[in-house]
């Protein structure tokens, strides 16, 4: 079983470096691209909203969007009405990103995937959502 394991984070790290190296290409690092999936459904959410949809700690998603304002991909605007509340919005450049992250995604995945069949891929999409739920919970000590 542990050879499972191994083999999932073998994936996941060559996975997560080609995708950095993919999107970094125009100007969105690994994990922005979450943040920026979310924004172009939904712009204008609060850092609270925008966790809950994430599945992410609060502060996680404050420490992102610090860099993606820098990066000059989202901005942070006062809530109109509770001006202690942030709202963060997408920016022209955080907007156009969109189609060329969403490219250099289907091309990555029809990369990572290109040598599984149809049976093969959705059995380890099953077999990986239910090992995503499981693992969102502790084990009994």
């Amino acid at each position: 079983m542990t050879d499972v394991i191994r083999l999932m984070a073998r994936a996941q790290k060559l996975l997560r470096a080609a995708a950095d190296e993919a999107m970094s290409v125009h100007g969105v690092r690994i994990g922005q691209n979450l943040v920026l999936e979310v924004l172009w459904e939904h712009d204008g959410l609060s850092p609270g909203e925008l966790a809950g949809r994430l599945q992410m700690a609060t502060p996680t998603v404050v420490n992102t969007a610090t860099r993606m304002v820098k990066d000059g991909l989202i901005e942070r605007r006062p809530d109109p009405g509770d001006r202690r509340l942030v709202r963060l919005y997408l920016t022209d450049k955080g907007r156009s990103a969109r189609a060329p992250i969403e490219d250099a995604q289907r091309r990555l995945a029809a990369h990572a995937l290109a040598t599984l069949t149809v049976q093969e891929r959705e059995t380890l999409a099953s077999a990986l959502q239910k090992i995503i739920e499981q693992m969102q919970y502790p084990p009994n000590a």
